[in-house]
């Protein structure tokens, strides 16, 4: 399983249902818990059980957290769902901040700005999301423009004719561009 997360952390193999579990039994009383946690962790399922701990503390105040735990993270099995599940919910309040890391130097906090939003729904600043993605079209990493495809495509189930003609204006990647029409007739 290593060479699949490509991670130096080794799993233990525990399926998320056992880290549910272990996230039902314990509780974080701070946000410090939920560091010491991630930054003492050994093993990928002891990350993931900080991921679900950190429910607990989606707020404005939690950001600077958040975006330690995606800059150490550094892969999508952690950092998506921080992005969608811990981020996301902090918009607008956060607006700018996304609007900056769309611009990062750390493709992680780039490919946040672009899918926090992908749980909002109707909810979503299609400003902001074109912003990031934007910011991103000429980016050649797997990672970015899988994470386009998979925004626009999120997006396409509210606004299918808002997405074809993003596509049909912008110069997509071959993958971005799949990505985005998968549910567009």
């Amino acid at each position: 399983m290593r060479a699949y997360m490509k991670s130096a952390m080794p799993c233990l193999g525990v399926l998320a249902a056992g880290v549910r579990e272990v996230c039902r039994a314990v509780h974080a009383e701070s946000l410090d818990d939920v560091r010491d946690v991630w930054d003492g962790a050994r093993f990928r399922e002891e990350r993931y059980v900080a991921i679900g701990l950190s429910k607990s503390f989606i707020a404005v105040e939690s950001l600077p957290l958040f975006e330690h735990m995606i800059v150490t993270g550094a892969w999508w099995d952690l950092v998506d769902t921080i992005a969608i599940h811990r981020v996301g919910p902090l918009l607008p309040g956060i607006r700018s901040t996304i609007s900056e890391w769309s611009g990062s130097d750390h493709l992680w906090k780039r490919r946040t700005s672009i899918i926090c939003q992908i749980a909002r729904k109707q909810e979503t600043d299609v400003a902001l999301l074109h912003e990031c993605i934007e910011a991103n079209l000429a980016d050649r990493d797997f990672f970015i423009r899988k994470a386009i495809g998979w925004a626009l495509r999120s997006r396409s189930t509210l606004a299918p004719e808002e997405v074809r003609a993003f596509a049909d204006t912008h110069e997509l990647s071959p993958l971005s561009r799949r990505e985005a029409l998968r549910r567009i007739a």
